[in-house]
């Protein structure tokens, strides 16, 4: 959190480098986004925008996440993944960062038939932006969130929230809650920070499924395996403490080596996170600034 108005330079080199990760972005998720379609393979896409990433400058801040209808967040394909596309409702979270700094923006590609779910979370957002301000509760930035889904006969998923920004940190405070809430944050001129609102057809909640391919850092240490070794000198080097994909491992046999690490509690998994109902979920993200008359939107499109 920023310490005062007056302690915050936005021109500093930090805020320049959450900038440029924003630009990149940007142009990645339209990219992106244009190349998704009925049998399309999930693996291409998503090698595509981390490989894009790499070319405009960049780097992944986390493995590109592609959620199909009931799942929320934390997929990501498989090293041999032959998955495609078919007549599904599609997320892309995708994440960029320039020297530890970083941005995140999510979009929803709908080819389920079901276009105003995807307007209902990208509405949200938009009204989410218009209150963002110095001073503004993030209570209040959730009740502005959960109007507009409401409003579209909708729910909020409410056991997801927007977060902070740090640096090599992909989750940070403070949480931006996707409902109203009575004790929230107050936002400061500085604060780096992602709006995510989630919508569903269904309940509001998501429960933790059985996969995992998303992986980070939990804490360093030693192991005796030679492929888990070399999976931790990758990751501590490369990675440090940002999520990582089994199919960015350079290592041999890097399933083996994952468990490996994550029975000696070295790194943690992310499961793939699902609507408890079985329902629909659409996402849109944004990364925002807080600036002194308002905010100012990282990723948005130029």
């Amino acid at each position: 959190m920023a310490a005062s108005d007056e302690d915050v330079d936005l021109e500093s080199e930090q805020y320049e480098k959450h900038r440029e990760a924003g630009e990149i972005l940007a142009q990645v998720r339209e990219e992106t986004a244009d190349r998704v379609e009925v049998g399309a393979s999930h693996l291409e896409i998503a090698e595509y925008a981390e490989d894009r990433i790499r070319e405009l400058g960049g780097k992944p801040a986390f493995p590109v996440n592609i959620s199909i209808d009931e799942e929320a967040a934390h997929a990501t394909p498989s090293i041999d993944d032959d998955s495609t596309f078919g007549e599904e409702m599609i997320n892309l979270d995708i994440g960029v960062h320039v020297d530890g700094w970083l941005a995140d923006t999510a979009i929803t590609v709908d080819l389920s038939g079901n276009p105003e779910l995807a307007e209902a979370s990208e509405q949200a957002l938009e009204a989410a932006l218009d209150v963002i301000e110095p001073g503004v509760n993030t209570g209040d930035i959730g009740a502005e969130i959960e109007d507009v889904i409401n409003g579209y006969g909708y729910n909020p998923v409410v056991n997801l929230t927007g977060h902070g920004l740090g640096h090599w940190e992909q989750h940070t405070g403070p949480n931006i809650p996707n409902r109203a809430v009575s004790q929230g944050t107050t936002l400061e001129v500085g604060d780096v920070v992602a709006i995510e609102p989630f919508a569903t057809d269904g309940g509001g909640k998501v429960t933790e499924g059985a996969s995992e391919e998303i992986f980070a850092l939990e804490h360093e240490g030693s192991v005796r395996n030679r492929q888990a070794r070399d999976a931790l000198d990758q990751i501590t080097d490369e990675f440090r403490t940002l999520p990582f994909a089994t199919r960015w491992l350079e290592t041999d046999r890097p399933e083996m080596a994952l468990r490996r690490l994550k029975r000696n509690s070295i790194v943690h998994g992310y499961p793939v996170l699902k609507e408890d109902d079985g329902h629909l979920v659409s996402q849109k993200e944004h990364t925002i600034i807080v600036t002194p008359d308002g905010c100012e939107v990282t990723t948005k499109s130029r």
